[in-house]
Order: C-alpha cells, then structure tokens, then sequence
C-alpha cells in the first residue's frame, strides 16, 4: 500500500504545474559559444609553451603570400597518409595487394576502424542546442517533482519522504551536470578530445597495417634469399657426394654439409610460417579473404626530389602541432595548473603551509613531466629524421656493390666460356650477383618505410 501512495505522489508531482520553485524559472540562457583560457597560477612562472608554433604562423594572413607564389602541386607520394582523393590508384587483383591500396582497403574494409568510425560519427552528430533544451525541460520537470513532493510530505512518512526527495536530488544533479557542460562547453570540448583521440587511434592502426606491409616484403626478401642459400647447399653437397665416392673427403665432412643443409631448410620452413602468419594478419586488416597466400606489389621507391624537400626544424614543428601524445600531455599540465591553483588559494599561496608547498612541489613536477615528454618527442623525431638519411646511404652504397658483383659476374662468365672456372663457380657467382640484388631491394625497402614513417609523423603527429 506504501508503494502505490508513493508511486501515486511522484506521478502527481512531476504533472503537477502549480508554483514550482525551480532554480531555472528565469529566462533560459543559451549555451555558451567560448572558453575563456586558464589563467597562470599567481606568483610562480608559467610552464614553458609546447613549442612548434612560429610566430607568422600566429599573425593574421600570415603565409597567403607565400601560397599565392607557390608552385602547382604535384601528385602526392604512395608514403604517409590520406591519398588525395582525385589520384587515380587501380584496384588490385584478387589475391594481392599493393602499398598504395592498404590505407584505402582499410579505411573501407576493417572492422576495427569502421567501428571507430561509427563512434566518432555518433559524436559528431551531437545536436548540442537540442540536448541543452532537453536537458532544460528535464531540470524544470524534476524541480516540479521536487515541488509536489514537498507538498505531499503531510501525507508521507519520513522516511519514505527522504528516499524518493534524495532520489529525484540525485536525478537533478546528474542532468545538471550534463546541463552546465554544454552551457559552459566543457562537453563539446571534451568530445572534440574524444573525436580526436579516435582519429588518432584509427591513423595509428592503420600505420601498423602499412609497417606489416614493409615487414612482409623485407622477409619475403630474406625468404629468397635462403632459398639461394640452400639452392648453393644443394649443388655443393651434390659436389661433396662426388668427391666422397671418389675417396677425397671423409663420411664425417659429408655429413657436417649434408646437417648445414637440414639446418638451413629448417630455418627456411619456419620464416615460411611466418610470413602466411603475418599475411593472414594483414588480409584481416585489409578486409579479404584469409588464405595466408596473398601476393605482394613492390614498395614504391623514395625520389630523390621528396628527400631534398625534408626539412628537420619545419617537419619537427608540423609533427608536433599534430601530436596527440604532446596534445594530450599540455591537457594533463593544464589539469594539474587548474589543480595548484585550486589548492594554493585554499592555503593562500603561504609557504608555511605544508599543503600549500605540496602542492607547488606537483605542479612543478607536472612542468617537468611535460617538458621531458616534449623533449623526449623531439629526440625520437629527431633521431628519425636521422635514420632517412643513414638508409639512403646505405642505398647508395649497396648500389656500388651491385656494380662490382655485375662485372664480377660478367668476368666470371667470360672464365666459364673459356672454361677456366666450372659451372659451380659460374652459378655461385650468379648467386653473388643475385644476392646484391637482393640488398639493393632491401636497403630501397627500409629506405621507404623509415620514410613512409617520417610523413606519418610531419602529417598526424604519429611517432612509433
């Protein structure tokens, strides 16, 4: 019987429409469009300034000259993300795949990311208007409740009294919080943040997706490679066989070359393992079928021109402004100076207060802990910038050796020709020459990917 007269008053209370005292009687306000900054806590220096920003880019119109005299834009690089959406890329065959077509497979195809996708669109659509009027009615129908509760109170108990009041006070607080943060646009703030943590955890997986990439081609490298390696095993051990027959050699050397071989095989069959493993992964990631078998295109190559347009101070700034890790940590140095300043005005910014120097002593930290985040950011992009470089000379410097194994390899044909060297000779030198190759390929491939990471960086911020 308690529980009807209960449910029965909430009912009359919230339809009610006579006096309500309500704190949101006066004229509704609408949400507020700004947020005035953070102001420095008084009487200490204010942490250094996340850096990246130069002042022409801060002054108004600066760099419309600049663009005015600016060359025609050329086709964007297959490196880094977010392919203009006018280049013309072909589709890849059934079965394979090309560098150029990971992102854009995807961005289309993978769960993962379209699941991201769903809840980054679900916060864009927020009607921030219509929920604050929502939220409005809410609060003005709860403090109606409120209103026909009190004046029921003669016919309830106390205790009944108390709990529903309580309740319907919790209710009330939670939709005002929500009310104040969108009319001070904390909300909308805070879903920006959201929006744009999303966005970097999608670029992140994506990134991952095109390093998969570059380590299967650098493996499927080193695939044919042993797969020389063990071709040459089985010539010499077929050249041991002969000699052994003929009483040259011991059964003991035969059987340390035939062991080689078993090893070798071995090692092959496990990287064989591996790379349909990391193939499975990376047709899971791009939305096709998984067999394991899918085929590979070449990584592009790095110009010459897109090396000269490097530029380390002017990359470093665009990295950083981009940077969700640094964005993230000046928000955690903004929380912790809202923080001291909170708590030195509670102590008066005395120094004889303990609490008051704890609380000087974090915020300091805090500064620190920014600044070394900062530093630390710099140092890995820095040494990035640096590792560019190294494999472009390490390019060159594997081109020159091809050059040498060539004439070495023609000189060693002409000898077979003549008949100064046998077949097996001819062949290893072959494999020399094959093998160079080989390097040339690999040292272009690491080339690409360090700098396939460096426009990751200069574009998104994305540092791994």
């Amino acid at each position: 019987m308690r529980q009807k007269i209960i449910a029965l008053l909430l009912a009359l209370a919230v339809l009610a429409s006579v006096c309500a005292v309500s704190a949101l009687a006066e004229e509704q306000p609408a949400p507020a469009e700004e947020q005035s900054q953070t102001e420095t806590p008084e009487g200490d220096a204010p942490a250094a300034a996340p850096e990246g920003a130069s002042p022409a880019e801060t002054a108004p119109g600066a760099g419309d000259e600049a663009e005015e005299e600016s060359a025609p834009e050329e086709p964007p690089s297959p490196a880094g993300p977010d392919l203009a959406e006018n280049v013309t890329i072909q589709p890849d065959p059934v079965g394979e795949v090309s560098f150029e077509n990971v992102e854009r497979r995807m961005r289309e195809n993978n769960l993962q990311l379209l699941a991201l996708e769903q809840s980054v669109l679900s916060i864009e659509d927020i009607d921030y208007d219509k929920l604050y009027d929502q939220l409005w009615h809410q609060l003005n129908d709860l403090a109606q409740a409120q209103w026909g509760l009190v004046q029921m109170s003669k016919f309830m108990s106390e205790y009944d009294y108390r709990t529903s009041y309580d309740q319907l006070d919790r209710a009330y607080d939670a939709v005002r919080e929500q009310f104040d943060a969108i009319k001070e646009g904390d909300m909308q703030k805070d879903n920006a943040d959201l929006v744009r943590q999303l966005n970097n955890l999608e670029d992140q997986i994506v990134m991952a997706g095109e390093s998969l990439y570059a380590a299967l081609t650098a493996m499927e490298s080193q695939e044919r490679s042993l797969q020389r390696q063990l071709g040459g095993l089985d010539r010499t051990v077929e050249e041991m066989e002969l000699r052994y027959q003929l009483g040259q050699i011991s059964a003991m050397q035969l059987a340390e070359v035939k062991t080689g071989r078993s090893s070798l095989e071995s090692g092959l069959a496990t990287l064989g393992m591996n790379v349909a493993n990391y193939k499975l992964q990376l047709e899971m990631l791009i939305g096709a079928e998984q067999t394991g078998g899918i085929a590979l295109g070449p990584l592009p190559e790095v110009t010459e021109q897109q090396l000269q347009e490097m530029d380390l101070e002017r990359d470093l700034a665009a990295a950083k402004d981009k940077s969700y890790e640094l964005y993230d940590a000046e928000k955690t140095l903004e929380d912790a100076r809202d923080q001291y300043k909170e708590d030195a005005d509670n102590w008066g910014y005395n120094e004889k207060h303990m609490e008051y120097r704890n609380a000087k002593r974090t915020w300091q930290a805090a500064q620190y802990t920014y600044n070394n985040t900062v530093q630390s950011y710099e140092l890995k992009f820095r040494t990035l910038y640096a590792q560019v470089g190294d494999y472009r000379q390490i390019l060159e410097a594997a081109k020159v050796s091809l050059e040498c194994e060539r004439s070495s390899y023609e000189a060693s044909e002409l000898k077979y020709q003549q008949g100064t060297i046998s077949r097996n000779a001819l062949l290893t030198a072959e494999d020399d020459l094959r093998e160079a190759e080989e390097k040339v390929r690999a040292a272009a491939g690491d080339l690409f990917s360090t700098y396939n990471t460096y426009c990751w960086a200069v574009q998104h911020g994305i540092l791994n």
